[in-house]
């Protein structure tokens, strides 16, 4: 063991005595094992176990002994955990999100296995049994106290519940995270299972209701792993001409309900999903008249931090940063100053039904298509190949006070409609998408019957390009459809999408573009 050089973020004696190298601590990760890994999107994740061990698994492909784990996470994670181990093809199964490219070809090629899941259902999953057995729980931290309850860093997701259910424990000590994230943190120890359920008692999106640490069972940590090492997060492009006239249809929507008197002066707390069109968003209210903002959300992005900086946002409750890698170094050289308007919170939290109901949370979300009717596609390309997964849309989407979905007309430079006739995939149906946004306009679907909601997706959200193709679809499945409540052609309800596969040229070039989406579609 390595007992040298001890950290002075590591101030329980008995878990002193467990600090190894990350080569000793991945040697404790057999075969066949199910182990339950901290991060969310590029957060706080381990940053050196997994690498260490996508090496020892390449090692037994060489000998020819087969080397699999099951990986469950928060979310989507970096390179050096899922980019790593689906290299070597040492992931049997994967969930509940994922964001990495090599993980996505092997998912999408048949040789992993995948869980798409809402983050809210993780942990109730995993302490219902539903996944099987939780081996071995890997998880980062800021730091170890004296009796033993750990520091937890910069994202939360799943590691509660990892924590608890694991039969092992291995901790990395990263030293590179923030001294001063101590105490943003709520970790709720008070869900159950049915039938012993209670209310989650959040009334206020600053409501703190639990702990600032993680409580463990000291016994089961195997090994301690010290590091320092950045998170690994994506610089987002500047926001572009389309996504500046999706926030402003957004904006000009939410100054709308506020005189309507259906949303206060400072709006209900906002939802944002990752991205550069979320960005835009973000960067507009700066500018708007809404003051005293909250965000009830899972994510806090750059353009969250911008809103806090210039005094317009007060609270940012999340379960994890997802910054550029400038506004990370802004916000750890700051730390302090932003520590009272944010709380890091298990995703099962940030991510619960009851609360984001109660709360009356706006939830602006991405996605890839949706069909004249309102129903959503956010996960898959062409009907059959994952891009990242569903994510928290659908926690946030069927209980927000309002539900918006936005994206861009068009994709593959005018090439392809994201509004089609039917989506290849459904997501989200109908009964849970109130509002659709592109940079044509926005279509507020609320009180709309079917027919009515074709109309007005068609004429404010289709690009003018394809305009004429969908009225040309609706009018036919108007006089020619089995039914008319939602008149369709199922025989030629997918006509965009086979023009589309027939144009092998654009079909390459769509599925070489996929990393650079699933990366403005993460988490």
């Amino acid at each position: 063991m390595q007992t040298t050089n001890v950290s002075s973020r590591i101030l329980c004696p008995h878990l002193r005595g467990k600090i190894m190298s990350a080569e000793e601590a991945a040697a404790l990760i057999p075969s066949g094992v199910n182990v339950g890994m901290s991060g969310f999107t590029g957060a706080g994740y381990p940053k050196a176990v997994p690498s260490t061990l996508a090496k020892r698994i390449m090692d037994a492909n060489l000998h020819g002994k087969k080397f699999k784990i099951g990986v469950w996470t928060g979310a989507s994670t970096a390179p050096e955990l899922d980019g790593a181990l689906a290299m070597v093809d040492g992931v049997e199964m994967r969930l509940p999100y994922q964001s990495d490219p090599t993980c996505r070809k092997r998912i999408n090629a048949g040789e992993m296995e995948y869980i798409d899941i809402h983050l809210s259902h993780v942990a109730q999953f995993v302490w219902g049994g539903f996944l099987g057995k939780l081996d071995v729980a890997v998880v980062e931290v800021a730091g170890i106290l004296e009796d033993g309850r750990l520091i937890p860093s910069s994202s939360v997701g799943n590691n509660k519940t990892w924590l608890d259910q694991a039969d092992k424990i291995i901790l990395e000590v990263n030293a590179w995270q923030n001294p001063h994230l101590e105490g943003m943190h709520d970790i709720y120890y008070g869900t159950a299972l049915p039938p012993h359920r209670k209310p989650i008692p959040i009334l206020k999106t600053d409501d703190r209701i639990g702990d600032p640490y993680y409580k463990i069972d000291i016994n089961k940590v195997i090994a301690v792993v010290e590091t320092n090492k950045a998170d690994r997060n994506s610089p987002f492009t500047p926001p572009d001409a389309n996504s500046k006239l999706i926030a402003g249809h957004i904006l000009d929507f939410l100054q709308h309900e506020v005189k309507k008197g259906r949303l206060p002066a400072n709006l209900l707390p906002l939802q944002s999903g990752v991205g550069n069109v979320a960005n835009a968003v973000m960067a507009g209210l700066q500018d708007g008249p809404f003051e005293n903002l909250t965000a009830y959300t899972e994510v806090l992005q750059d353009g969250m931090l911008d809103l806090i900086k210039c005094g317009k946002l007060t609270c940012a409750s999340a379960t994890s940063f997802s910054l550029s890698p400038a506004a990370l170094e802004e916000l750890n050289a700051d730390l302090p100053r932003f520590k009272d308007s944010i709380i890091l919170r298990p995703q099962e939290i940030s991510n619960h039904p009851e609360v984001i109901r109660r709360l009356g949370v706006i939830a602006m979300n991405g996605l890839i298509e949706a069909d004249i009717y309102g129903n959503v596609n956010s996960t898959h390309i062409m009907g059959t190949s994952i891009m990242n997964g569903i994510g928290g849309s659908g926690d946030f989407a069927r209980n927000a006070f309002i539900s918006i979905f936005m994206t861009p007309s068009s994709a593959k430079n005018g090439a392809v409609s994201c509004i089609v006739p039917m989506v290849s995939h459904v997501d989200h149906t109908e009964h849970d998408v109130q509002v659709i946004v592109t940079e044509q306009g926005l279509a507020d679907l609320r009180g709309l019957a079917p027919k009515q909601r074709a109309k007005v997706i068609i004429d404010k959200c289709a690009h003018p390009n394809f305009r004429p193709a969908l009225r040309e679809y609706y009018e036919r499945a108007l006089r020619y459809s089995p039914g008319r409540h939602t008149p369709h052609l199922l025989d030629e309800a997918y006509t965009f999408l086979p023009n589309w596969v027939a144009n092998q040229t654009a079909r390459a070039a769509w599925r070489d573009d996929a990393t650079v989406q699933a990366d403005a579609w993460a988490k």
